[in-house]
């Protein structure tokens, strides 16, 4: 459970974990859209009042109201919804096409998660070109940097971030403080960018512009990226403090907005929007503000990686991921988490988009693809959870929703050929690995030909009576005691391995996020015995401290390791997978001198 803190202490911690994403949007979303199309009043008018209507509408109506209130036990985020969504249907059709769904979700916000520290921390670097003296810095200098920036965010994650995350709320409130500032001193220059706030404009600018209008679309979006971040780390911080935060983001984010268009206005020319308006209105506070910024995309930045970190953890939990070494950073709060293979992944992959964009205008370009794939998925399940709950107005609102939602990600279509297959190529790689991952294991599952459970018992039975036991306890694992698993056959009934204790230890994920309980089940036979532990899919459990408070003292534990025999190629790749991530022991951390892997041979 969620402790109770001081409502303010709460905001300043969500403005440090939830909001850089969508906090760090204004240094790059109008210099962007402002390259599309020209920026004459009439056109400032109409963007800003798309960006206030686009703030109100993805990012207040469909996250901070309809999302957050189909929370599990607090948590919210792709899964979550799957989990709420499966109870209510009827068919194994629908349950599949969700189950797909969710998974595509999931690679999206991880296609997503990969762009956001490389525009963002890029795009904060080349504010370092207003500075007198740095105007001629090549672009090769500046990608240097921000690969420096992130190499050592990185590589810092191995520690935890435990220590230094008290510092990103205050240094957030520092920096959407100035953003409201210099939004307010320039819209002080021309008041009337106030009028943006009436939709008006952005009907007006739709209508004028046609088809070029409609594909402008795909720019503004980028204010929004970040908005999902309100709904996936509900369980870390609770909804209340996380929607008071936003209230005061989204005044924030709209008096900057405000401000820029009031800046372009009076200077079309500018390049750069938001630090092009810094450096025109105070000079001598422009270096402090750039550092400012690179460190707000850094803790942007942070928050993404943290997050990528829990959608994987899910991932495993519920069975649609292999079991990635995952380490504890923090001895206080084991959500605290470090997944070495998703770091160096991530790493890569924004170095690599960095070098291959080179410019975050490019960047921009291919930015937006799967933020709009994401929002438009969690809208689609949205109304349908509303609708099978009877819930017509929500259903009606959400249905409105996701139509915007859709007509955002069919102008983001015009970003495929600029660089936008990028994000649905590094999507599909995590989409690949889920694919052959919950294939494999079904298939596998069938290949092993587990032993039924009253076919087991007689054979144990007749073995318990007539064979010499070895003194102590013996833990075996599996997923239940209807089905036995083939090393367990072979352990006992071809080796004659018995135990004067055997339990069968299985490991049983909730459908709800917290909560974890150990308990002996039955006893089926003589020295056998069932012991179950039954978790939420968020929890990190120890199993040896469980079994130890259920007072088992193993000497030794047996587990299965398959060698896979196959021709076909795909499973050729899931043999790799398995071979490549840890076994399930090792997932657990249990003892190694006590471990004894069985080998089943299978062909798939």
């Amino acid at each position: 459970m969620l402790e109770k803190e001081p409502p303010i202490k709460g905001i300043i911690k969500s403005l440090g974990l939830v909001f850089g994403d969508i906090g760090t949007s204004p240094i790059y979303t109008l210099t962007v859209i402002f390259l599309l199309t020209k920026p004459t009043q009439a056109h400032v008018m109409g963007v800003l009042s798309l960006i206030v209507w686009t703030l109100m509408i993805l990012v207040t109506v469909e996250y901070a109201w309809l999302a957050m209130s189909l929370g599990k036990k607090g948590e919210g985020g792709t899964i979550v919804l799957k989990e709420l969504l499966v109870p209510l249907l009827k068919s194994g059709r629908q349950v599949a096409f969700v189950t797909l769904l969710s998974f595509v979700g999931i690679s999206l916000l991880i296609g997503d998660g990969v762009i956001t520290p490389a525009i963002s921390i890029l795009s904060a670097v080349e504010g370092s070109l207003l500075i007198p003296g740095f105007e001629k810095t090549g672009q090769g200098a500046l990608i240097f940097i921000a690969g420096v920036i992130a190499i050592t965010l990185f590589a810092f994650q191995r520690k935890g971030t435990e220590k230094v995350a008290g510092a990103f709320g205050p240094l957030m409130v520092l920096w959407f403080l100035s953003l409201a500032i210099s939004g307010i001193v320039s819209i002080l220059q021309v008041p009337s960018v106030i009028n943006a706030v009436n939709p008006y404009y952005a009907i007006k600018f739709l209508e004028e512009n046609g088809i070029a209008g409609f594909f402008v679309l795909s720019e503004v979006i980028l204010c929004a990226t970040g908005g999902e971040a309100l709904y996936a780390d509900m369980g870390h911080l609770g909804r209340k403090p996380i929607i008071r935060a936003w209230y005061f983001v989204f005044v924030a984010l709209l008096l900057n907005y405000l401000g820029q268009g009031a800046f372009v206005i009076q200077h079309p020319e500018t390049k750069n929007v938001l630090f092009g308006m810094i450096f025109h209105q105070a000079q001598i506070l422009y270096v402090p503000f750039l550092i400012l910024s690179i460190i707000a995309t850094v803790i942007a930045s942070q928050a993404m990686i943290s997050g990528m970190f829990s959608i994987v953890y899910q991932g495993i939990m519920t069975h649609v991921m292999p079991l990635f070494k995952v380490d504890y950073t923090s001895t206080e709060l084991r959500s605290q988490i470090y997944i070495g293979s998703v770091n160096w992944f991530l790493l890569f992959a924004v170095l690599f988009i960095m070098f291959e964009f080179r410019e975050s205008n490019r960047l921009a370009a291919a930015y937006g693809l799967a933020v709009t794939g994401t929002m438009a998925l969690t809208g689609i399940m949205m109304t349908w959870i509303f609708y099978l709950k009877n819930k017509a107005f929500h259903a009606a609102v959400s249905l409105l929703v996701t139509f915007v939602d859709i007509a955002y990600l069919l102008s983001n279509t015009y970003k495929i050929p600029h660089g936008g297959y990028w994000s649905i190529i590094i999507a599909a790689i995590p989409f690949s690995i889920i694919m052959i991952y919950t294939s494999g294991q079904k298939r596998l599952y069938r290949s092993l030909k587990p032993m039924s459970r009253d076919d087991f018992l007689k054979r144990y039975e007749i073995l318990h009576k007539t064979t010499n036991k070895i003194g102590g306890t013996a833990l075996f694992f599996a997923r239940g005691v209807e089905r036995i698993p083939p090393y367990i056959v072979h352990t006992m009934f071809t080796n004659n391995i018995l135990y004067d204790d055997n339990i069968i230890v299985s490991i049983i994920r909730r459908d709800d996020p917290f909560g974890v309980v150990g308990y002996f089940k039955e006893e089926p036979a003589d020295g056998l015995r069932v012991f179950e532990i039954q978790m939420g899919y968020m929890e990190v459990i120890d199993v040896e401290e469980i079994l130890r408070e259920a007072g088992i003292r193993e000497k030794a534990i047996f587990y299965g390791l398959e060698d896979i025999v196959t021709r076909n190629f795909i499973w050729k790749i899931f043999s790799m997978i398995k071979r490549l991530t840890p076994a399930f022991v090792q997932f657990y951390k249990l003892p190694p001198n006590k471990l004894h892997g069985v080998i089943t041979r299978v062909e798939m």
